[in-house]
């Protein structure tokens, strides 16, 4: 360790460290624009200039490194007049627009020039002004005048997001951040710009003048789309969700979401919105009251029951639900007698429960591989902030390799990739035959240990800190069972840890809740193929959701929607309106098994209501035992026994009985939902639909 002394303090850093890491350990604020604690050292803005000791003049502390011995002083009067004179110099050619900016009451160089700035300026020439530029439906360059060359933005694109699509051309005055060639920001991660942006220039396209800052509240939420988990702040005006930005946390999202995250909030006030229940008589939907809805789907799951039996009743669910929601369903069906229900809507194999599937590691931990093997998955746009993580760990070093139906471009390093169509078994065969070689042992199936087989398989041997990750395609795959078995083959061979790059949001809490079959209960793929005669649907659309689609329930005799939106008017009965993520509160159990449970951010619009109150009703009104919870608390403690943050560890398996073989016929291409399709909220999110990732998806074509 470094010792220092900072204003009179004694700090210790460790070698190589700055100026500006000592005074973040020690607590002392340096004002600074450039420097940001995910990004590499820029020292473009010299804001954070201190006097250094013995030093002829002073010092960028973000680009300084420690010596021992080293004395600093940060609010010396030459360290003050040095920042005084930078403060100036910035404001030259800014607008000085705080009135009307966006970026207004949260801006840190209208903080800091009440601190540092002079109270006039002595600048009387023209100011420079410079032309915005249309990047996208997401990020506004309105006001790219304001910007002060921080490189903020184009530092997070090439370290962070992997691409580089921000640039600065030109020279001096005539300096600007762009695309270069009239380009679009198509980063999964591209919102993350508009916040570690210091100055108004990138701000929010869809919030632009929708409110101040300062007239929003702010409450803790967790996403609901991807197995990350990521935490979110909410802003709120008068019950309405303004805006969404990240809360850091950094075993989980760090201080970044994904763009899904961000904007996906436009569809909760959508003109899509279902607010009154809803049925279904002669053909027409009329609005009802709640009474007449929940009386009409009791008498309706009555005689299904009576005239075909429990069996006769399933229920689909989406793995976007909270746990408590799909905890109360399983228990609603299993109290009718039925065990049909199924969160697996996307699957084309359906192997009996052994455990909970899960990543196998926590999710810090991917930054630290070696090694990895992606099997399956469009990492990038599946998971991004995963991605982010294994991008980190390639620039460090680590050997990447994926086996895909085709080549993805994941903005990193990659070793190899594998394209395998859809013969992913015999692929992760000849990696299992090329390890069976190096070692010496028996192969599990035969395969040809060919130049990649061997490649991935001395990377995996090699190393201590190595894994086997499953994605959203290979968990969908006819063939599910087969690829976690060769590949948990694999993982004992070499070491790797074995892991799901779950799909959902509580993916693992589905599983975790026994939301799917336990016994001889029908499964997604029976249901949809029009083996049960009431269906409900719980936050489901099977039209997109579902690898076979809906076609099987319209001729079911009573099809219940249990939904925020106006979905699946074509196959249902009556529509029920229930709350989104942000008017309930529950619980998501993310990939890595961590327990995060949330409040409500705002009032149930018109008459929605939380899915678990339904779903608790609806017990009580079949008579059902059991169903006498008074809080979405009362139900995670009947679901999971007491709080806990974790899933238990005795629960989690990635383990197979299933032997291991290759098929002779591959299964039909899995169905993985395109970034921008993966739920109902994402689906209704104006400007994520105007995204080239959302466009490309639209027209067919495979997202790189």
């Amino acid at each position: 360790m470094v010792e220092i002394e900072l204003d009179g303090k004694k700090v210790e850093v460790a070698p190589g460290s700055m100026v500006m890491h000592a005074a973040e350990k020690a607590g002392v604020y340096i004002p600074h624009f450039c420097y940001h604690k995910k990004l590499s050292i820029a020292a473009n803005c010299r804001m954070c200039l201190v006097e250094v000791e013995k030093a002829p003049k002073a010092l960028p502390a973000c680009a300084t490194p420690v010596t021992q011995g080293m004395i600093v002083r940060t609010k010396s009067k030459k360290a003050l007049d040095a920042q005084k004179s930078v403060m100036e110099f910035l404001l030259i050619n800014h607008p000085l627009d705080c009135p009307i900016c966006d970026q207004g009451g949260e801006c840190q160089l209208q903080d800091l020039a009440v601190g540092y700035g002079a109270g006039a300026s002595r600048f009387g020439e023209e100011k420079r002004v410079v032309e915005p530029k249309d990047i996208g439906p997401l990020v506004s360059t309105r006001e790219m005048t304001r910007c002060i060359h921080c490189t903020r933005c184009v530092r997070f694109g090439e370290e962070i997001g992997g691409v580089m699509e921000l640039g600065m051309v030109n020279r001096g005055e005539y300096s600007e951040i762009t695309t270069v060639q009239g380009d679009t920001l198509d980063s999964e991660l591209s919102g993350n710009v508009i916040d570690i942006c210091p100055v108004g220039a990138l701000t929010s396209k869809p919030f632009r003048y929708n409110a101040r800052t300062w007239e929003l509240s702010r409450r803790k939420s967790v996403s609901p789309h991807d197995s990350t988990g990521a935490n979110l702040i909410v802003q709120v005006k008068n019950h309405r969700v303004m805006r969404v930005v990240p809360m850091e946390n950094e075993a989980v999202n760090e201080c970044w979401i994904a763009d899904r995250d961000r904007f996906s909030y436009e569809a909760l006030n959508s003109e899509e919105r279902l607010t009154r229940p809803m049925i279904k008589q002669g053909g027409q939907w009329q609005e009802v009251d709640w009474p007449t809805a929940l009386n009409y789907v009791v008498k309706g799951l009555n005689q299904v029951k009576d005239q075909y039996g429990p069996a006769g009743i399933g229920a689909l669910v989406s793995p976007h639900s909270t746990l408590e929601e799909l905890y109360l369903a399983a228990q609603l069906l299993r109290g009718l007698g039925s065990d049909n229900i199924d969160y697996r809507l996307r699957n084309a194999q359906f192997n009996a429960a052994e455990g909970v599937r899960w990543l196998g590691m926590p999710i810090a931990a991917l930054q630290e591989l070696q090694s990895v093997l992606v099997v399956g998955s469009n990492l990038r746009k599946d998971h991004p902030l995963f991605a982010h993580r294994v991008r980190q760990a390639a620039k460090r070093g680590c050997k990447v390799f994926g086996i895909n139906a085709q080549v993805h471009d994941w903005a990193m390093p990659v070793a190899a990739s594998v394209v395998a169509a859809k013969d992913w078994a015999q692929a992760l065969a000849d990696v299992a035959a090329a390890v069976a070689e190096a070692k010496g042992v028996q192969a599990p199936v035969a395969g040809a240990a060919n130049a990649e087989a061997q490649a991935i398989a001395a990377a995996l041997l090699a190393g201590e800190r190595k894994a086997v990750l499953l994605g959203n395609a290979a968990a969908h795959h006819g063939h599910a069972a087969e690829l976690l078995a060769l590949a948990q083959w694999i993982g004992e061979q070499t070491g790797a840890t074995v892991g799901y790059l779950t799909e959902a949001a509580n993916t693992v809490g589905a599983q975790w809740v026994q939301a799917q079959p336990q016994q001889d209960g029908k499964n997604a793929g029976e249901m949809l193929a029009g083996g049960i005669k009431a269906a409900v649907l719980l936050h489901t659309e099977p039209a997109f959701d579902a690898a076979v689609g809906a076609q099987g329930l319209e001729q079911a005799d009573m099809v219940i929607t249990l939904s925020p939106f106006k979905a699946n008017m074509d196959i249902s009965d009556v529509l029920l309106p229930v709350a989104p993520f942000t008017e309930t509160s529950g619980t998501f159990v993310n990939a890595e098994g961590r327990v995060q449970s949330f409040h409500a951010v705002v009032k149930p619009l018109g008459e929605t209501r939380p899915a678990w109150k339904v779903l608790r009703v609806l017990a009580n009104l079949l008579e059902l035992p059991g169903f006498d919870h008074e809080s979405s608390q009362d139900v995670l403690v009947a679901a999971i026994g007491a709080e806990t943050q974790e899933i238990p560890s005795t629960l989690r398996s990635n383990t197979t009985k299933v032997a291991a073989k290759v098929p002779v016929n591959e299964a039909a291409e899995p169905v993985v939902a395109s970034i921008y399709q993966l739920d109902g909220i994402v689906r209704r999110a104006t400007s994520l639909q105007l995204t080239a990732d959302a466009r490309l998806a639209r027209e067919g074509g495979a997202v790189a």
